[in-house]
């Protein structure tokens, strides 16, 4: 079920005073390599780097006195670890965090020095949910899913209410898609704030359940995460899957020296920092134009936590 617009209004006024106003950029040459008018909401510089503070922190507000005190425990290879750990110090709330052995390095120390408390599993979905269910059967944590929490997802989809808010003329708006959290609050804040916005995703061959599910109209899974887009190697859930179902218009595959080309395109004509993960929508237009040109492009730059040391370009 589609929440109503007025709970995706309340996680909006919810969130606001925890987190940035990220600013939108515009590139002239990015314009006109694309043939559309592209607007980038800059969630690179949201706390923590990235857009998933915001889904974190409307969790967590919503928790009571007592799930407080007991904890939050989730399992994240670095953007919901870091943003739940900073979430939680803020609000001064014990937080357990699960990562898989393989996570980026860059990301295990941020979630340390936020006070996230770590323990390391399998990088393995499998591996990363058993170690969290074992954490929460002994400290009665409260379990946060990183993607599939309808509190998670309502957080998430500020980012796109705030685009919208400043530029409502957009015609599309174009989000990476891994667990599905961000698109769907992506394709709800566009369908209840655009004027005729459509949702689209940008997602890499390499793990492309979430197309494939739109296809088959059931969650897909993966059998590999050999992907340089470390933030989209996990699948949809059973809840954004039938947001993502009703409202994404389509997603779009692209391969992974796309991502590495629009990645750098980014650092080069934007200036700034951005993760992997946060390139592939651009890839996305730039592989099929045709679903972009002459229109006004909402993007969501999900995130710029990258290890500088080992860039791929």
């Amino acid at each position: 079920m589609i929440p109503l617009k007025k709970v995706v209004e309340e996680a909006y006024n919810r969130v606001l005073p925890h987190v940035h106003q990220t600013p939108v950029f515009t590139s002239r040459l990015l314009n006109e390599l694309t043939g559309a008018e592209l607007f980038f909401k800059c969630e690179n510089f949201q706390k923590m780097g990235a857009f998933k503070m915001r889904g974190a922190v409307n969790a967590l507000l919503q928790l009571s006195e007592e799930q407080k005190k007991r904890g939050v425990v989730t399992h994240s290879s670095g953007n919901f670890a870091q943003a739940v750990s900073l979430a939680s110090k803020n609000l001064n709330i014990p937080a357990y965090i699960v990562m898989p052995s393989n996570a980026p390095q860059v990301k295990k120390e941020a979630v340390a020095s936020y006070g996230g408390m770590i323990t390391q599993s399998l990088p393995t979905l499998e591996g990363r949910e058993r170690t969290a269910k074992e954490i929460q059967d002994k400290t009665g944590a409260t379990f946060l899913h990183p993607s599939n929490n309808m509190e998670v997802i309502l957080g998430q989809g500020t980012a796109a209410i705030e685009l919208l808010k400043q530029h409502p003329d957009l015609n599309v708006i174009v989000a990476p898609v891994g667990g599905g959290g961000l698109l769907a609050g992506t394709a709800l804040a566009a369908h209840y704030y655009g004027a005729n916005c459509k949702t689209f995703a940008g997602e890499p061959f390499a793990v492309d359940d979430a197309y494939r599910s739109l296809k088959s109209g059931r969650i897909e899974y993966n059998e590999t995460t050999k992907t340089l887009a470390d933030g989209l190697r996990t699948h949809l859930g059973d809840n954004n899957f039938p947001i993502i179902k009703a409202l994404v218009s389509e997603i779009i595959r692209v391969e992974e020296e796309e991502i590495i080309q629009a990645m750098r395109l980014q650092w080069e004509r934007l200036k700034i920092i951005i993760e992997a993960s946060c390139a592939v929508p651009l890839a996305a237009i730039l592989r099929e134009p045709k679903h972009f040109r002459n229109k006004k492009v909402g993007i969501i730059l999900s995130g710029g936590n990258v290890d500088l040391s080992n860039l791929p370009f």
